[in-house]
């Protein structure tokens, strides 16, 4: 079927046949593959898979019927978006799956609500850059109830609704135990962070003498190995050879011993996971990273050295690794800190990464961080993985914002009253006094909120709580009312996003296509 008269036709029998209200179909969304058709449908309060030919694709599950468009007979089925369906999917249309990403220049969009993928992909296809849209961690998932296979379903959907078929990767990202891989690489991811900050011991830097003795042969299976530790890396002259510049190392044996207690027994748990990962694959690839932005202090140029040596040397294939950046990279709002003296540290990480053979330097926390992007862009010329995820977050509010001010004004009210709690799991310095009451606001004046720092930070790190608070019957207060909004200002949120997501890429110096 290619006339659009015959497809409009076949729409009016639909509504009709299944006493549905189809909105639209998404026109990026048709496909024709072995005489049959496939489009996604728009209703209105859902969206469906549409499915046709003489003989309808018998493995989607769906209602069925048949229709006569023209002289032509069609078998016709009307399929929702279950997880079923999303594996079919990605077997049909192998591209509707995440790919590796490797070595090149990647972008990071986290999705906490499950509809912003396709105003992900509209900015980021434009440039020379790999969209990593499947992009959640456990903590989100957790704090959303969402499960590794809903963020890859939905993931799915979007790029079949968008007609995306150049690649995307995706990240399970924050891993902390094996049962956090096992359970994302059961969901078809295809990159891994693993975050092993709950192995890092950050009373190290801090020990007196002789409980750092105590500590630093503790990390180690015995005297000869801590001894042998010290003999590779202590008190010696060591040359970092980038491909531009070189570092010489200097480590004297105390500072070594340190570095040992604090990240030694995260090394090993991250080896455990990368070689669980590789059992798990066989024979096929897989994005690693080690993320170790969660100290509580910056990441030293040794301590990056001896991580990533010790990495290699267990033959860890690191894909990307997040070191803990100089300065604050607090949520939703800009780096607070220093840029030249975050230029020289980064200039420093990314020499150790190529002296180990070029893996990208990641940065997470990322979103809004506009004024070290040219500098990221520039220093790694391109070797970078940037990381976002409650900036669209936001953008779904400013939607609602305009739209729904009823419901802004409770979810603002409600995230007031939860942030003092749900600060402690962040680091923030966000002043309460700035941030406006709700009352004190006019409809129109709603969404300035979601242009100043202290208010952006309370409305973000309370997302958790607003997507999954309850009524007394157990109805979601929030969450559908939210989706709702969206899904009636479906255009206008993407574009929002697309706008949003061009202003990161574009400050990194990324060129279109």
């Amino acid at each position: 079927m290619k006339s659009d008269q015959q497809l409009q036709e076949l729409m009016n029998q639909i509504k009709t046949q299944f006493d549905i209200k189809i909105e639209k179909y998404y026109e990026t969304s048709l496909v024709d593959k072995d005489q049959q058709n496939y489009v996604l449908l728009k209703t209105e309060t859902s969206k469906k898979l549409l499915v046709w030919g003489q003989e309808a694709d018998a493995q989607f599950k769906g209602e069925s019927v048949q229709l006569k468009i023209g002289d032509v007979d069609y078998d016709v089925k009307l399929c929702p978006l279950t997880h079923e369906n999303s594996l079919i999917m990605r077997k049909v249309f192998p591209w509707t799956g995440p790919k590796t990403v490797g070595l090149q220049t990647s972008f990071g969009a986290g999705d906490r609500i499950g509809v912003a993928t396709p105003g992900h992909i509209r900015a980021l296809k434009q440039y020379n850059i790999v969209p990593v849209i499947a992009q959640q961690s456990i903590r989100e998932m957790n704090r959303t109830v969402r499960t590794s296979e809903e963020v890859m379903d939905d993931v799915t959907w979007a790029v079949f609704q968008e007609g995306y078929k150049d690649g995307f990767g995706s990240d399970a990202d924050h891993l902390k135990t094996e049962q956090d891989i096992q359970n994302t690489f059961a969901a078809g991811f295809t990159g891994f962070t693993v975050d092993p900050s709950d192995h890092i011991n950050n009373e190290a830097d801090t020990l007196t003498s002789d409980d750092l003795e105590k500590a630093y042969l503790g990390v180690f299976d015995s005297p000869e190995s801590a001894q042998e530790f010290l003999k590779k890396y202590a008190n010696n002259e060591v040359t970092v050879k980038g491909n531009d510049r070189s570092l010489t190392l200097f480590i004297p044996e105390e500072e070594v011993k340190r570095l040992a207690v604090k990240y030694m027994t995260a090394i090993k748990h991250t080896i455990n996971c990368y070689n669980l990962l590789k059992s798990l694959h066989g024979d096929k690839e897989f994005d690693f990273e080690m993320s170790v932005d969660e100290t509580e202090t910056p990441t030293t140029v040794a301590a990056h050295y001896i991580v990533a040596n010790e990495l290699a040397k267990a033959e860890v294939q690191c894909t990307s690794l997040a070191p803990r950046f100089i300065g604050e990279f607090q949520k939703a709002i800009d780096y607070i800190g220093d840029v030249d003296t975050f230029r020289q540290q980064l200039i420093d990480h990314v020499t150790i990464s190529q002296h180990f053979g070029g893996y990208k330097i990641s940065i997470h926390s990322g979103s809004d961080k506009y004024s070290i992007f040219p500098i990221v862009g520039e220093e790694t010329k391109g070797v970078f993985h940037e990381k976002t995820a409650g900036t669209s977050y936001l953008e779904a509010l400013r939607i609602v914002s305009r739209h729904d001010t009823k419901l802004f004004r409770e979810i603002a009210v409600f995230a007031r009253e939860k942030f003092e709690k749900e600060r402690f799991s962040y680091h923030v310095t966000t002043d309460m006094k700035k941030v406006p009451t709700v009352d004190q606001l006019t409809d129109a004046q709603l969404e300035s909120m979601l242009n100043e720092d202290d208010a952006r930070q309370v409305l973000h790190i309370t997302f958790g709580g607003t997507l999954t608070e309850k009524d007394a019957n157990g109805n979601y207060i929030f969450r559908n009312r939210i989706l709702d909004v969206l899904h009636k200002q479906e255009e206008e949120h993407y574009n929002v996003l697309e706008t949003l997501f061009i202003k990161h890429i574009e400050a990194f110096g990324v060129t279109k296509k």
